[in-house]
C-alpha cells in the first residue's frame, strides 16, 4: 500500500496482481496477474477525446500479458489493443 494506506491506482492498459472473486471454484481465491481492459472513470485521450465505460474490467493473463482465456465479452479500450496485441484478436469490439 501506497501514502495513508491506499492501493495505489491503476488504470487503462496497466497490468495488475489481483486476486480472483468471481469464477469457477478451481479459479477463486487464486492470486494472478490481470491487464485492465475497461474502466469506469473517464479518462482522456491524446486527441482530447473523454472516453468512459459502463464497468470496470480486466482480463486475467500470463506474466508475459498473454490471455488465459479465449473470449472476451465487451468492449476493449485502443490503448489495450495497440499495447497488448493477443488480447485485441480476442476481443470482440475495440474503443
Amino acid at each position: 500500500r501506497g501514502v495513508k494506506n491506499r492501493y495505489p491506482k491503476a488504470g487503462i492498459g496497466d497490468m495488475l496482481v489481483v486476486s480472483v472473486k468471481k469464477g469457477t471454484p478451481e479459479m477463486r481465491k487464486q492470486i494472478m496477474r490481470a491487464v485492465v481492459i475497461r474502466q469506469k472513470k473517464e479518462y482522456r485521450r491524446p486527441d482530447g477525446m473523454h472516453v468512459s465505460f459502463e464497468d470496470n474490467a480486466v482480463v486475467i493473463t500470463d506474466n508475459e500479458g498473454l490471455p488465459k482465456g479465449t473470449e472476451i465479452k465487451g468492449p476493449v479500450a485502443r490503448e489495450v489493443a495497440e499495447r497488448f496485441p493477443k488480447i485485441a484478436s480476442a476481443a470482440t469490439i475495440i474503443v
